[in-house]
C-alpha cells in the first residue's frame, strides 16, 4: 500500500510522480492514480461503516416480525445478535477507515508540498516570475489540505454509493413501487444543486485568488519591514493590508453563502424524500401490503438515505474546491521547465552553445556578456542554468495590458523584433530540446541533477537564510575555514566577517536584514564560489557595492575562477577590463565579440558601458 510520507525525488521523479497538469479534473484524477490502493481501501472501509445503516432497518424490522409480533424469543435472540455483530463491524470499519482517512489526508498535503518543493527547485530565482511568493505558500498550505479533503469525501461517496445501492436492493425486494421512488428521486435531487455549483466555484475561485494576495502582501511587509520603518511607510502598508483583508472578508462571506444554500438545498430535499417515503410507506402498510416489521425497516431506510444524499451534496462542494485549488496548483507546477527526461552525465570541460543568441561559452574562459536590455542578459543565464526554457522566455516582456500608447507601442515593437531575430534559431531547435548545448549535446538529455552540480547560476535575486556566517557562506559544512576564508577574501566581504561579533558563528538575520545591500551581496558572491562549479554564471554580482570595493572583486574573482569556466552578466568597466572575452548582445543576439578595450571602438558597446565608465572617472 501507499504509505506515508510518499516518495517524490526533487530530481528525477519517478513515473507515478509526474503531475497531469493539462487541466483541473486531469491533475485531481492524477493525485487519486498516485495513491490508488489507499483511495480503494478507504472505499472499502466507508462502505463497511455504512453498512449498519443500511441493514440494521432490515434486521430490526426482522425482529419485529419473526421474534416480536410471534412470540419467538430465539429469533428475537438470532436476529437481534446478528444486529450487534453488524454494527460492531461497523464500529471497526470507522476507526480503520478514519485512519486510511488520515494517511490519505497526509500523504496527499505531503505530497503537494514536496511537488512545489520540486518545482521552486528546478524554477530557483524565477519562482517568483510565475506566481507571487503568497500564492506559493496558499498552494502549499491550504491547497494541499484541500485535496485531502477531496480524496476523503470521494471514497466516502464511493461507500455511500454503494450503501445507497443495497438499500434500493432491499426496499425493491419488499416493495417495487417505493424502491422506485428512491431510484427515480435521488438524481433528480442530487442533479437540483448543480445549479448552485457553478456561482460556489465562482466564489470560491475569487476568494482563492485574493487569499493568496493577501498571503503575498504580509510576506512584502515582514520582509520589508525594516525599509518601511526607515520611511515610516508602516501606517500606509498597514491600511493597505487591512484593505485586502476586507476584500478577502466579503469574499468569504460570500463564498460561505453559497456553501449555506448547497447545504441548504440538501438538508431540505432529502428532508422531503424521508418524508414521502414514510407517507408511502404508511399507507403501504394500511393496504396490508406490508407488515409492521417491514414498515419499521422502510422508515430506517427512508431516515439512512439522508446520511448517503447529504454525503453526494458534500462530495459536490469539495470537488468543486478540489477544481478550484488544482486550478491554482497547476499554474505552479505546469512544466514550463519539463521534468527532467535525460539520464546522461554533463560532458567535462565542454563548450557550452545558447542557439537563441548564438553566444558561445568556451571552457575555462572567463566570459563577460554585456547588453542594453538587462532582460536580454539575464535570459541567457536562465537559459545556461536550465531554468526557463527558451520558447517561454522569446515572449517575455512588459505586460501589455499594462502598458498604453507608445509604451504599448515599443513594447510590442520590441517583442516583434527579438521574435524574428530568433526565428532562424528557433526552426533548429527539434522538439522538446532546451536550445542550449554541452559539448554538442542538448540540456535536454542531462540530468537535471548533474547539470545543476556542474552550471550554477547566481543572480541578484539570491537570497541568505538566517544562521550563523559560517553557514551563510558554507550551508553544505564540507569545506575548510581555509577555503571559506579565500572565497570571502575573494569576494571582498572581510568586513561583514569583522563586523559581525562570534567572527564565523556571528548570527545573520533571515533575508540577511542585517547586511546592507553591499555586504549581503558579497556574501552571496562568496557561497557561489565556495561551491567552485565547473561552469559558474553571475548576474550583475557589483550591482551594489562601491567603485573601489567592486575592483576588488573584479581583480580577485579572476584569480579564484582561473581555469574555470565564468560568465558574468554585467556592464560595469571594472569587471568588464579583467573578462577573457567580452560579448555584446544586441536584440538578444550577439552582436559583437572581443575584449573590453577592442569593443571600445563599438558605439554600441560604448553607449552601453560608457556611463560606468563616467561614473568611475
Amino acid at each position: 500500500m501507499h504509505d506515508f510520507p510518499p516518495r517524490v525525488d526533487a530530481y528525477t521523479p519517478a513515473e507515478t510522480s509526474r503531475p497531469d497538469t493539462r487541466s483541473p479534473s486531469r491533475f485531481l484524477f492524477w493525485l487519486l492514480r498516485v495513491q490508488w490502493d489507499v483511495v480503494v481501501a478507504m472505499s472499502v472501509a466507508s462502505l463497511l461503516w455504512f453498512m449498519p445503516g443500511a441493514i440494521s432497518p432490515l434486521l430490526l424490522g426482522r425482529a419485529i416480525d419473526d421474534g416480536i409480533l410471534r412470540g419467538d424469543l430465539w429469533a428475537s435472540l438470532a436476529w437481534t445478535g446478528l444486529l450487534t455483530l453488524v454494527i460492531l463491524i461497523g464500529a471497526a470499519a470507522g476507526i480503520v477507515q478514519h485512519t486510511l482517512v488520515v494517511r490519505a489526508w497526509l500523504i496527499a498535503m505531503y505530497g503537494t508540498m514536496k511537488l512545489v518543493t520540486r518545482k521552486a527547485v528546478q524554477l530557483g530565482h524565477v519562482l517568483s516570475r510565475r506566481l507571487p511568493t503568497g500564492e506559493v505558500l496558499s498552494i502549499s498550505s491550504s491547497d494541499s489540505n484541500t485535496f485531502g479533503q477531496t480524496l476523503e469525501v470521494l471514497s466516502r461517496g464511493a461507500g455511500a454509493l454503494a450503501a445507497f445501492v443495497v438499500v434500493c436492493g432491499l426496499m425493491f425486494s419488499t416493495s417495487p413501487p417505493l424502491g422506485w421512488v428512491v431510484v427515480i428521486a435521488a438524481p433528480l435531487l442530487v442533479a437540483a444543486s448543480s445549479p448552485v455549483l457553478r456561482p460556489l466555484n465562482t466564489a470560491q475561485t475569487a476568494e482563492r485568488t485574493q487569499t493568496g494576495e493577501l498571503t503575498s502582501m504580509a510576506t512584502d511587509i515582514v520582509s520589508g519591514l525594516r525599509i518601511l520603518r526607515g520611511i515610516g511607510g508602516e501606517r500606509t502598508f498597514g491600511n493597505n493590508y487591512a484593505a485586502q483583508s476586507q476584500r478577502v472578508r466579503r469574499l468569504g462571506v460570500a463564498t460561505g453563502t453559497w456553501q449555506a444554500v448547497t447545504e441548504t438545498i440538501s438538508v431540505l430535499l432529502s428532508g422531503m424524500l424521508l418524508v414521502t417515503l414514510v407517507w408511502l410507506g404508511s399507507h403501504e402498510l394500511i393496504e396490508g401490503r406490508l407488515s409492521v416489521g417491514q414498515l419499521v425497516s422502510f422508515v430506517g431506510y427512508a431516515v439512512f438515505m439522508v446520511w448517503p444524499m447529504q454525503t453526494f451534496f458534500e462530495f459536490a462542494q469539495k470537488w468543486v474546491q478540489g477544481l478550484v485549488s488544482a486550478r491554482k496548483t497547476i499554474a505552479l507546477l505546469d512544466p514550463e521547465v519539463p521534468f527532467s527526461q535525460g539520464t546522461a552525465e554533463v560532458p567535462q570541460r565542454s563548450r557550452l552553445v545558447d542557439a537563441v543568441s548564438g553566444v558561445v561559452v568556451k571552457p575555462g574562459r572567463y566570459l563577460a556578456v554585456v547588453s542594453a536590455v538587462p532582460e536580454d542578459s539575464a535570459a541567457l543565464a536562465d537559459r545556461l542554468g536550465r531554468y526557463l526554457p527558451a520558447q517561454q522566455l522569446h515572449e517575455e516582456g512588459p505586460d501589455d495590458a499594462e502598458l498604453t500608447g507608445r509604451a504599448a507601442r515599443r513594447a510590442q515593437a520590441e517583442k516583434e523584433v527579438r521574435r524574428a531575430a530568433i526565428a532562424a534559431s528557433d526552426v533548429a531547435l527539434g522538439a522538446g530540446d532546451w536550445g542550449v548545448t554541452a559539448g554538442g549535446i542538448d540540456y535536454s538529455r542531462f540530468s537535471l541533477a548533474a547539470l545543476r552540480s556542474t552550471v550554477v547560476v547566481s543572480d541578484t535575486g539570491s537570497q541568505l537564510f538566517a544562521g550563523t556566517l559560517q553557514q551563510a557562506v558554507d550551508p553544505w559544512g564540507n569545506h575548510s575555514k581555509e577555503q571559506a576564508e579565500a572565497v570571502l577574501h575573494a569576494a571582498a566581504a572581510e568586513d561583514v566577517y569583522a563586523g559581525l561579533p562570534g567572527g564565523w558563528q556571528g548570527r545573520i538575520d533571515e533575508l540577511g536584514r542585517g547586511l546592507s545591500g553591499g555586504q549581503r551581496q558579497r556574501v552571496v558572491l562568496a557561497r557561489a564560489l565556495l561551491h567552485d562549479p565547473e561552469v559558474l554564471v553571475l548576474v550583475e554580482p557589483t550591482s551594489a557595492v562601491d567603485a573601489h570595493t567592486e575592483a576588488l572583486i573584479a581583480e580577485r574573482l579572476v584569480e579564484q575562477r582561473r581555469g574555470r569556466t565564468t560568465v558574468v552578466m554585467t556592464a560595469s568597466p571594472l569587471v568588464l577590463h579583467y573578462a577573457d572575452e567580452v560579448v555584446l548582445l544586441v536584440d538578444g543576439r550577439e552582436a559583437a565579440r572581443g575584449s573590453h578595450a577592442d569593443l571600445l571602438a563599438n558605439p554600441a558597446y560604448r553607449a552601453v558601458v560608457g556611463r560606468g565608465m563616467e561614473d568611475d572617472e
